[in-house]
């Protein structure tokens, strides 16, 4: 049964939520060979191709810097330049349009200059899910919207009420965090998703049966999506009514900072939270603040719903009658992109 949020109950959820530290979120494919998958020892074996993508900062159209070509391949991976065999160092027009698209894709300023910014971002670990594999929602009527969905806007369709099963892979896990840590994470993953829109997520013990199989895997486990060692691609989670949730055995995943002080240490609840969402057919969000914003930081915490998240999954699914919002007659408050904007009274949800 779904939580039921008086007045006063709401009060207090928004007042944790809002003065919780904003956490800036950023979610690597690499060509190198020998990065170690032992947790203990992955501090300084991270990713050397994204990490050496800081030396092209400020190059902008005409420039030619070596190795430019793997940064090419970045942005072909993720869906901002189609495919070619023949990538060059030279930062060209298509490669100007390219950069020009993703700084729009995840919120940044759009120059056209691989800027501080753009390359921070672009360095920093993220969800395997292309970015540009989504349609964006057209609605003009909503100026905090920033969610998308995968084309053909694929959802779960079920009898009423709907129940979708998840299960863990018995081969394919880790043994530095016990199962029973893991599935109290992923239960409360689950819930978040389920406290705003009417699904219930179960958990099963037949693997092969269940509707969301998760697991993790190393390189090539044979699903076409390769992960690459040590913080890059973290984890990708597939589209509806696929159900394959996958997560990077070679990262150091944590369920508790305050125990593991490694500093690529990468939270287990934020990216389950995450791949979640691209499970229920949620695409990237270009709301940095959002649970969908593709890139999150090591040793960063975001498993908060925020109202981009929430109206995305509800446009899929509808609401869950049990989740009550605040009536507010006048205003709602919604804090977006770190401004304040006033939005007409709707009966939604107030995250």
């Amino acid at each position: 049964m779904f939580r039921f949020f008086s007045y006063f109950s709401f009060l207090y959820f928004s007042f944790l939520c809002l003065s919780r530290p904003s956490f800036p979120a950023r979610f690597i494919p690499d060509s190198i060979t020998g990065i170690t998958t032992d947790p203990h020892n992955a501090t300084d074996n991270h990713n050397v191709t994204w990490h050496d993508f800081g030396r092209f900062l400020d190059a902008g159209k005409g420039s030619q810097v070596s190795g430019m070509s793997e940064l090419k391949k970045y942005l072909y991976r993720f869906g901002y330049l189609p495919s070619t065999n023949n990538f060059t160092d030279i930062f060209d027009t298509e490669l100007e349009s390219a950069v020009k698209a993703y700084q729009s894709s995840l919120g940044l300023a759009v120059t056209g200059k691989l800027d501080s910014n753009t390359i921070s971002t672009i360095m920093s670990p993220r969800c395997g899910v292309s970015d540009t594999a989504h349609d964006h929602t057209s609605d003009k009527l909503h100026v905090t919207r920033h969610f998308a969905y995968f084309y053909g806007k694929p959802r779960w369709v079920k009898e009423s009420p709907m129940t979708l099963t998840y299960a863990f892979s018995a081969n394919n896990t880790i043994d530095y965090i016990s199962l029973e840590d893991i599935k109290r994470v992923f239960k409360r993953a689950f819930s978040r998703w389920a406290l705003v829109i009417p699904v219930d997520f179960t958990e099963v013990e037949d693997y092969q049966s269940a509707n969301i199989r998760i697991g993790w895997y190393h390189r090539d486990h044979g699903d076409g999506e390769p992960f690459d060692g040590v913080l890059g691609v973290l984890a990708h989670g597939f589209s509806p009514e696929n159900g394959m949730l996958h997560l990077d055995a070679a990262e150091t995943w944590s369920v508790d900072f305050e125990t593991v002080k490694s500093r690529v240490a990468v939270d287990l609840e934020s990216v389950a939270t995450h791949e979640i969402g691209h499970v229920l057919g949620l695409a990237h969000s270009s709301l940095k603040e959002a649970v969908m914003y593709p890139s999150l930081s090591p040793r960063t915490v975001k498993v908060d719903l925020k109202i981009d998240d929430a109206e995305g999954v509800q446009a899929l699914y509808g609401t869950n009658p049990n989740f009550k919002s605040v009536l507010c007659w006048s205003l709602k408050i919604l804090l977006t992109r770190g401004l304040v904007y006033k939005v007409e009274h709707q009966n939604g949800p107030f995250l």
